[in-house]
């Protein structure tokens, strides 16, 4: 349900410190939704078929949820559907009052907000002080953002040529995110991670949404292409793979054009000058890759490092891996959880393997700690070369790979050396450098001296095989609604 950002960057020690200020973890919480919801109510699965929810800290079964089918997402769908409806009470609902539910929910997940944080804990393995001090409040900060804009976002009138009066009209698209601005949403959540979306579709239904405007289903790949498939679906916001993003445009030009937001992969250069504090810089990247156990699209995981401080940079981010705390993520003192489930921290091991035998050096970490859970140790590559898979392959995982570099075209030109243009972080005091690289750098964001801060205000998406469109910001509300030009004709102007 929650989306992996980081604020943290240089903050993130005084967060750690700060620690104890949080609200202490519900370490078993109750998973009370698990069905198939639409039309503001729960359902069975129409095939009768369960999913079998794990965490990813032990390896074991946390609860089944309902299967949707496609007769589910149909359901959803008609649900979503009738109640955007020419004429219905949510097309006709005052714009401040949509914004006015926006922030009924945002104030019910705060009031939820340590038991949905362990939930997220529970299922997706993130350390908890991360779900509780980023994840919930960007949340919260995002949902009353958007609350704001709810009746804010206006057309314009246009001088035209002759007695004519023009203006255009910004209408919802149909089934789409942007609650705000008037459309009706069919989430479907990650199968593996779908407990906090349940939670918040029960709260939706609290603060007062009417029936068909929020509407969740739980499902895999099938699920997906039914929704990206169905005619009566007018606009995908997909975040995940590139792969996948691939066949939900075809999907969306095949069926009936469906306008698409993709934020998909990423493999984001961090370029570190010698005029920079090394310490710093190091943190920066060390927060960069292993937030959330590198299994974010931002990860920092190309540090490109300046040559006369290659071999010391190297050296103290082996020891700040090193001290990595490990752990029960619900331990407020945990640093560093599992990976997602068994088959992604099989990939990523062999990964290890693979730059190993490419040549890259493995100076810290690689292996799987313990058999229980899906624990790897923080790892830190050094001379890793631009040819080695390490380089060039989406990890999601935890594995910090650093370069070495001389020139500064050099290394832009090795930075944009890949299909991904997601986001790249710079560390250096030289604004003459900056400029360039930040004008050069084929990326939807650049962090200067501060990697991956993501706020409700920014516009955020990639560039190239990153994915199209933009989450966040003003600049996310063009993605989801149609542009209506209205021309009247008139006896005579008056201005």
């Amino acid at each position: 349900m929650f989306q992996l950002t980081r604020s943290f960057v240089e903050k993130s020690q005084k967060r750690y410190i700060n620690y104890k200020k949080l609200p202490p973890p519900i370490l078993q919480p109750k998973v009370a939704e698990t069905g198939i919801f639409y039309n503001n109510e729960w359902h069975k699965a129409k095939s009768g078929k369960t999913i079998k929810v794990y965490s990813p800290t032990t390896g074991e079964a946390i609860a089944e949820v309902e299967a949707a089918g496609k007769e589910d997402v149909d359901a959803a769908v008609i649900s979503a559907s009738k109640a955007f409806e020419y004429q219905s009470y949510w097309r006709t609902l005052n714009a401040s009052e949509r914004g006015n539910l926006l922030h009924k929910l945002a104030s019910l997940i705060e009031k939820d907000a340590v038991l949905l944080a362990s939930l997220e804990t529970l299922n997706n393995g993130i350390p908890y002080v991360y779900a509780m001090s980023s994840l919930l409040k960007l949340t919260i900060r995002t949902l009353r953002y958007f609350a704001g804009w709810a009746d804010k976002y206006h057309a314009k009138t246009i001088p035209m040529d002759g007695n004519f009066f023009c203006y255009t009209r910004h209408e919802p698209v149909g089934l789409a995110p942007a609650v705000a601005l008037g459309n009706t949403i069919v989430l479907k959540p990650s199968r593996v991670t779908p407990l906090t979306a349940l939670h918040v579709a029960e709260l939706t239904k609290k603060a007062g949404f009417p029936p068909g405007v929020v509407n969740v289903t739980v499902g895999g790949a099938d699920v997906g292409e039914t929704l990206c498939k169905h005619p009566k679906v007018d606009k995908i916001s997909f975040t995940g793979s590139t792969r996948v993003g691939k066949f939900i445009q075809t999907y969306a030009i095949d069926s009936n054009f469906k306008r698409i937001t993709l934020e998909l992969g990423g493999k984001n250069p961090i370029i570190i000058f010698a005029d920079f504090n090394l310490k710093n810089s190091v943190d920066g990247c060390h927060e960069a890759l292993f937030f959330n156990q590198g299994q974010a699209c931002t990860a920092g995981s190309r540090a490109y490092v300046e040559s006369k401080i290659y071999d010391e940079f190297v050296e103290k981010s082996v020891e700040k891996a090193k001290k990595r705390v490990v752990g029960d993520p619900f331990d407020l003192k945990t640093e560093h959880g599992p990976q997602i489930n068994q088959s992604n921290m099989d990939r990523i091991l062999g990964l290890i393997d693979k730059g190993i035998k490419d040549g890259s050096v493995l100076k810290t970490g690689g292996k799987r700690i313990g058999t229980k859970g899906f624990f790897i140790e923080p790892t830190v590559f050094a001379d890793v070369q631009d040819h080695h898979t390490l380089a060039n392959a989406e990890i999601f995982g935890p594995l910090q790979q650093i370069l070495k570099f001389d020139k500064i075209d050099d290394v832009l030109k090795r930075a944009n050396n890949t299909q991904y243009g997601l986001g790249a972080g710079i560390y250096t005091h030289d604004m003459e450098k900056i400029h360039y690289l930040m004008q050069g750098l084929r990326v939807g964001s650049v962090w200067v001296n501060g990697y991956g801060v993501i706020g409700p205000q920014g516009p955020f998406g990639g560039y190239k095989d990153s994915g199209w469109g933009r989450e966040l910001g003003e600049y996310c509300l063009q993605q989801y609604t149609e542009v209506k030009n209205v021309v009247i004709k008139i006896k005579k102007k008056s201005s």
